[in-house]
């Protein structure tokens, strides 16, 4: 839904129909997935357009699975659909509904369409019917089996649904035209047979509806108002108004399909045969990896319910297809955390620093902000001493010009404490540094010391060594390499995967603050100067993992004010 008073296409469409009477004043839409996979970001545009409409006005929405294919489908994937679906924070109380509920009044219907003489059993091959259907330019040939009586059709039909035949042995098509130049028309097979015990009916049924009839029929059963879906069902359209003009519904009102444009996301993978092909090679985790694009990935990776509804307003409702830029995205998240998660310290990749004048048997007790931008969320103790820990990026010994960071002979800030100077680094037998030396100085105290004024250029976080938590910390960047969207479908499996980033995933042994272990997880924090984070479920007592959600770095905003410039 659009931000503002502008009112989208659909809803135009939406109130057009209450002032016509068209269904009286019921309002009635549907999120029909399927459960053959985790739900992505795409479907959550889906679930908040949905879910959204019937809220403003005043209608329902019927969560509906579409499983009208058992070899894909599983139980974990209802679970975890029905769990991403609150989590956004939508409910369908006494509207859960399965297309399988339906199987009995489907089959009955498809009988009926036979009866009309507008239904065929047909025994063409999978290759011969592709071979018959023509081309864009070409018309079809129509079936050598297409004239069958309706006797005939009804008893193969009732042979199917015995179990007589193997699987692709016969289907069910629709008679409609072999000449029509929307190839969908083109007596489109409704029914197949598929001997595969079912998650939810078992073994009692052997032969399966299609989607493009299974669809509109359970809509009209359920008397959904308005079938909003992706723009790809455009050309299906004809199809959705064919299966259910026989359908007798009570008051004659049959519903209204309409198209938008799905949801595409620079650097993100829009197919779940994609994710699962990348699922099943190891490439990531399972499906909720923090680098998927699964409601499940972005939850663990840190992504808010009120991000991901925001994300969803800001894009609004188009119809062509078009590609989103992941900077929007991570603007949201920031906006949503910027306020509620504390800020604290964190060194993700730690080098020891030791402020060889401060005594070593001294504890300081510093009091820090946990929001500078939200005073309601208070302060904290945090402690420091002779030995700290600061990032290894923040020094360099041979400084690059305008490196406002420690280098030998410069001062820094630390955060809420002194003033220091590099006076000396101590190098392993590798020549890598693992300590630097520094002195401090002492009347430099933020906010209390005679010099607390004094400037120097740069400010550094650090951890105190001596209370500092050990902390696994995932860095994640982008799952696909370049600016570029995924390749469109029907590319192979190989171009695919060669866009896949091998470096998506960096860990790092980190230091952080006391304060941290005090949290569990799934909370969220602004780690100063890094970015913002949450703890992972993979967290234990004793070891902790956090996920960096989002950098710091906002280029949505930036390109925001460059567009407004122009």
């Amino acid at each position: 839904m659009e931000n503002g008073t502008t009112k989208n296409f659909i809803e135009n469409f939406i109130e057009e129909d209450f002032k016509s009477n068209r269904y009286g004043q019921r309002f009635v839409t549907r999120f029909p997935p399927e459960p053959n996979g985790y739900l992505h970001i795409g479907h959550a545009k889906s679930i908040c357009l949905n879910f959204g409409l019937a809220k403003k006005y005043g209608g329902v929405t019927n969560l509906r699975f579409d499983d009208t294919n058992p070899t894909k489908e599983t139980v974990e994937y209802v679970d975890n659909i029905m769990n991403d679906v609150k989590w956004l924070g939508f409910t369908w109380e006494d509207r859960l509904h399965f297309t399988s509920d339906y199987f009995d009044t489907l089959y009955d219907y498809a009988v009926k369409l036979i009866k009309l003489g507008k239904a065929y059993v047909d025994d063409l091959t999978k290759e011969e019917m592709k071979e018959y259907r023509g081309t864009f330019s070409e018309p079809g040939k129509e079936s050598p089996y297409r004239n069958r009586s309706v006797e005939e059709n009804l008893r193969l039909f009732e042979e199917m649904k015995a179990g007589k035949y193997a699987d692709g042995e016969k289907v069910l098509r629709a008679k409609i035209d072999m000449a029509s130049p929307n190839i969908n028309m083109r007596d489109p097979v409704i029914y197949r047979i598929f001997h595969h015990e079912h998650h939810r009916t078992g073994n009692k049924w052997c032969i399966y509806p299609m989607y493009d009839f299974a669809h509109p029929v359970s809509d009209a059963i359920e008397r959904v108002t308005h079938s909003i879906c992706t723009l790809e069902y455009e050309d299906h359209r004809p199809l959705y108004d064919w299966c259910i003009q026989d359908w007798d519904d009570p008051e004659g009102q049959l519903p209204r399909q309409i198209e938008f444009a799905r949801l595409n996301v620079t650097h993100m993978i829009m197919s779940k045969r994609k994710l699962r092909i990348l699922v099943e090679k190891g490439i990531v985790s399972g499906w909720d990896d923090p680098r998927m694009p699964t409601i499940a990935g972005i939850r663990r990776r840190g992504y808010t319910p009120e991000a991901i509804r925001d994300f969803c307003d800001r894009i609004g409702v188009a119809k062509a297809d078009s590609t989103v830029d992941i900077s929007l995205l991570e603007y949201c998240i920031r906006e949503d955390l910027k306020l509620k998660a504390p800020r604290l310290m964190t060194v993700i990749d730690p080098v020891k620093v030791v402020i060889t004048d401060y005594p070593e048997d001294k504890t300081e007790v510093l009091t820090a902000e946990n929001n500078q931008e939200n005073e309601a969320l208070g302060t904290r103790h945090m402690t420091f001493s002779r030995t700290l820990y600061i990032d290894r990026k923040d020094f360099m010994e041979e400084p690059v010009k305008k490196f406002f960071r420690l280098a030998p002979g410069k001062e820094v800030r630390l955060k809420y404490a002194y003033i220091i100077k590099c006076e000396d680094v101590v190098k392993d037998a590798d020549g890598n540094i693992v300590e630097i030396h520094c002195t401090h100085d002492p009347e430099s105290l933020s906010g209390s010391g005679a010099n607390a004024n004094r400037k120097v250029n740069g400010t550094l976080h650090w951890v105190n060594a001596a209370d500092a938590v050990d902390v696994e910390t995932r860095v994640y960047d982008y799952l696909l390499n370049g600016a570029d969207e995924e390749e469109e479908e029907g590319t192979t499996s190989k171009d695919f995967l060669d866009q896949i980033n091998p470096d998506s995933l960096t860990v790092y042994q980190s230091k952080a603050e006391a304060a941290l272990a005090g949290y569990k997880a799934g909370d969220h924090f602004q780690f100063l100067r890094e970015g913002y984070f949450v703890i992972d479920q993979d967290s234990t007592p004793d070891h902790m993992v956090v996920n960096r959600i989002v950098g710091l770095r906002d280029t949505w905003a930036k390109m925001q004010k460059k567009e407004e410039k122009k």
